[in-house]
């Protein structure tokens, strides 16, 4: 199926591994050109060459924290005019309520709700002006069945889903659409991180974290990032354009609810 989306120039905050790498190469795959952007100037150098080499696009690399007004300009830069965004990035390590402390609340929410806003408020002009845009959020899919050793990520990323949902209102009429999409457990480096923070917390070894991990999707298996990417490239498609203010649950079936 061809998406529609060859030739289009693509921001990826938070995509030189992971979830985001992924939906970086499924896009790449179709033809888009990307900007990658990472913490490690070295990852994000290998998956510029990779991308490039690999699917004969055009990207550029940006090193640093996509929720800072410097590395946002950067970001500028690279590609003036995106027709596609993902927000994405690395969520707070777990604490416990009790051990949050107000610095802790006050980068959470910088990283999670006012830097990607601050990303989604500098490409909304060029996207109504050009009349096709497309961003999509990375959330998580456990907001919806909190608990309050996540509360740092739970609150900001619920923020960020309210302020998007109303925003997708406005945009629709201009062919931008805003769609979140919730992954459960993916097999990537979170994953791993996570399993050591149940092996502490806890007491368990590793393997039985990562088996707690599996047991807790309906579908018998962690997700695979490539099913990942390729669910961020149809919301991107000339296709989605009927696809507006959705949260895109890819969980293995373990949500519980109906809608």
């Amino acid at each position: 199926m061809d998406l529609g989306i060859r030739g289009r120039w693509a921001i990826l905050a938070g995509s030189s591994r992971g979830l985001g790498r992924a939906c970086a190469e499924s896009i790449a795959r179709e033809g888009v050109n990307v900007v990658i952007n990472g913490r490690t100037e070295e990852d994000v150098d290998v998956a510029v060459a990779e991308l490039t080499s690999r699917y004969g696009v055009e990207a550029r690399g940006v090193v640093g924290d996509s929720a800072t007004s410097s590395v946002q300009d950067a970001l500028m830069a690279a590609c003036s005019e995106p027709d596609i965004v993902l927000l994405n990035g690395q969520g707070p390590s777990p604490k416990g309520f009790l051990d949050i402390e107000i610095d802790d609340w006050d980068s959470a929410v910088r990283q999670a709700l006012t830097g990607p806003l601050a990303l989604v408020q500098r490409v909304v002009p060029g996207m109504k002006e050009r009349n096709f845009g497309r961003i999509v959020a990375v959330s998580s899919a456990m907001v919806k069945s909190p608990n309050s050793l996540m509360s740092l990520s739970h609150g900001t990323r619920l923020g960020l889903t309210g302020v998007l949902k109303g925003l997708s209102k406005d945009l629709a009429k201009y062919n931008v659409t805003v769609n979140q999409l919730l992954p459960e457990r993916f097999d990537t480096a979170r994953q791993e991180q996570m399993a050591h923070v149940a092996m502490k917390i806890l007491g368990i070894t590793y393997e039985e974290a990562r088996a707690q991990q599996i047991a807790s999707i309906k579908a018998g298996r962690l997700g695979r990032p490539d099913e990942f990417g390729d669910a961020f490239a149809f919301l991107c498609a000339a296709q989605a354009g009927y696809i507006s203010g959705q949260n895109l649950q890819l969980d293995g079936g373990s949500y519980e609810g109906v809608f």
